[in-house]
C-alpha cells in the first residue's frame, strides 16, 4: 500500500467546487493584488488567531523579514532564536546583517528551551524568536517573563502552528508580532506562497501595513524602506474556503496522532521511560511546566489548556533512521527529515562563528528525527501500514 507524505489530492476534492467558485469570482473582478478577500482574510485570521490586527503577506518568510523589520533590526543587532528549525528563521536575520544568537531545544519537544536564553542576552540583542516547532507551541511564559525584563520584543515563528494553543491563548497572540506560512503543505496552505502576520499592537500593525507596500504612505510616498510582501488577492480567496475546515482538519490530525500511539505501543520499539535503549521515541505533549504525556485518545487532550495541532507527527529513532527511511521508501511509505543539519552548522553562517557540539540536543535531533504521515485523510489501514513498516524493519 503507498502512503505519501502528504496527500493535498483527496483534500482538494472535499473542497473543489468551493475553491473553484471563489477563484472564479477573483478572476471575474480582476482585483489580484490586494483584493477584497484580503481584507476579509485578515479580519477571519485575527478573530481565528485571537489578536487585534493580521495582515496577509507574500510568504512565511517575508512574514519573519517584516516583523523583523517593523520592530528595527538593523546590522549589528542580536536576535535569539534555535537553532533547529527551517532556515528562513535565521535567513531572515542575516538578511537584515543581524547575528541569530542560538539557544538549545528542550529535546522532549523540539522546542526553545527558556532556561537557556537569559544567559545568551547582550547589549546588542533586540528580540526572541521562538519557533512554536511541529505543530507545538515554545513555553512562551518564561520567555515573555525575560523579555519584559529586559525590554526585548517577542517574535512568534508560528510557521507550523496556526490554531495551536498555550494555557489557552492561540499562538500568535502571545508575543509582540505571530508569524504565519501559508505553504501548500502546512496545515492551512495555499495554491503556493502566502502567509501572514497577527500583532495586538496598533501600532506595530501600522507600522507593517506600511513596510509590506514598499513603506509607501500615502502611495509613492516613502518615509520607510519596505518590500513587497503583499499577499495574492488570488491565495486569499483559496485560504478563506480552507480556513473553515481548519478546526476539523486538526481534530484530524490529533485523532491520527493517537491511533499511531496506540499503534506503537504495542510494539515493545518505544520509549517508556523505564527503558531509554529502545528505538522510537514518540513526539510528547507537553503542558509547558515539566509535564509530558503521549495522547492515547482521539478526542482526549491531556493537557486541556494546551493545543498541539501536529503539522508534522516526528519519531525519533534513536538506532538506524536513515536506514529505515530507506526502508520505508522501498515500500512507498513517505518520510521527510526536518531538519538534518541544525542552523549553527549551515555554511552559510559560518562567520557567526558556531561548532559542532555546541547545541547536543539540536544535532541530537537533526541526527535521529524521522516524520511519518499525519495528514488528516490518512486511513486506519495507512497508518498501520506504516507501523508496521518501522516494526519489520526494527525486527529484521
Amino acid at each position: 500500500m503507498t502512503v505519501p507524505l502528504l496527500d493535498l489530492k483527496s483534500q482538494y476534492a472535499t473542497m473543489k467546487e468551493e475553491i473553484q467558485a471563489a477563484i472564479n469570482r477573483v478572476c471575474d473582478s480582476q482585483y489580484f493584488i490586494m483584493g477584497p478577500d484580503v481584507a476579509a482574510l485578515e479580519e477571519e485570521l485575527a478573530s481565528y488567531c485571537q489578536t487585534k490586527f493580521a495582515l496577509g503577506v507574500s510568504s512565511g518568510t517575508d512574514a519573519l523579514l517584516l516583523a523583523l523589520m517593523a520592530i528595527g533590526v538593523k546590522a549589528g543587532d542580536e536576535v535569539i532564536t534555535t537553532p533547529y528549525t527551517f532556515f528562513a528563521t535565521a535567513g531572515c536575520i542575516a538578511r537584515l546583517g543581524a547575528k541569530a544568537v542560538f539557544v538549545d531545544i528542550d529535546l522532549q519537544t523540539y522546542n526553545i528551551d527558556p532556561t537557556k536564553i537569559e544567559e545568551k542576552i547582550t547589549p546588542k540583542t533586540k528580540a526572541i524568536m521562538p519557533v512554536h516547532l511541529y505543530g507545538q507551541c515554545a513555553d512562551m511564559t518564561p520567555i515573555m517573563e525575560i523579555a519584559k525584563r529586559h525590554q526585548l520584543y517577542v517574535i512568534e515563528d508560528a510557521a507550523q502552528a496556526i490554531g495551536a494553543e498555550y494555557q489557552g491563548q492561540r499562538a500568535g497572540s502571545i508575543g509582540h508580532i505571530g508569524c504565519f506560512s501559508f505553504f501548500p503543505s502546512k496545515n492551512l496552505g495555499a495554491f503556493g506562497d502566502g502567509g501572514a502576520v497577527t500583532t495586538n499592537d496598533p501600532d506595530l500593525a501600522k507600522m507593517m501595513k506600511i513596510m509590506r507596500v514598499h513603506g509607501g504612505e500615502p502611495k509613492y510616498y516613502h518615509q520607510y524602506i519596505g518590500g513587497n510582501f503583499r499577499l495574492d488577492t488570488l491565495q486569499a480567496a483559496v485560504i478563506r474556503v480552507k480556513l473553515k475546515y481548519l478546526n476539523d482538519w486538526t481534530a484530524g490530525r490529533q485523532a491520527n496522532a493517537a491511533h499511531y500511539n496506540q499503534l506503537f505501543a504495542k510494539t515493545g520499539l518505544i520509549e517508556t521511560r523505564n527503558n531509554s535503549d529502545l528505538r522510537v521515541i514518540l513526539p510528547f505533549e507537553s503542558d509547558q511546566s515539566g509535564q509530558y504525556s503521549l495522547r492515547t485518545r482521539p478526542t482526549e487532550n491531556p493537557f486541556p489548556s494546551h493545543r498541539h495541532i501536529y503539522n508534522q507527527y516526528v519519531l525519533r529513532c534513536t538506532d538506524k533512521r536513515d536506514g529505515l527511511r530507506a526502508f520505508l521508501t522501498e515500500r512507498k511509505i513517505g518520510t521527510e527529515i526536518y531538519y538534518p543539519v541544525p542552523l549553527h552548522l549551515q555554511k552559510c553562517f559560518a562567520e557567526w562563528g558556531y561548532q559542532a557540539g555546541e547545541y547536543p540536543h539540536s544535532e541530537l535531533a537533526a541526527n535521529e528525527t524521522l516524520a511519518i504521515p499525519i495528514y488528516p485523510e490518512l486511513t486506519a489501514k495507512q497508518r498501520e501500514t506504516v507501523v508496521e513498516g518501522i516494526v519489520q524493519f526494527y525486527q529484521s
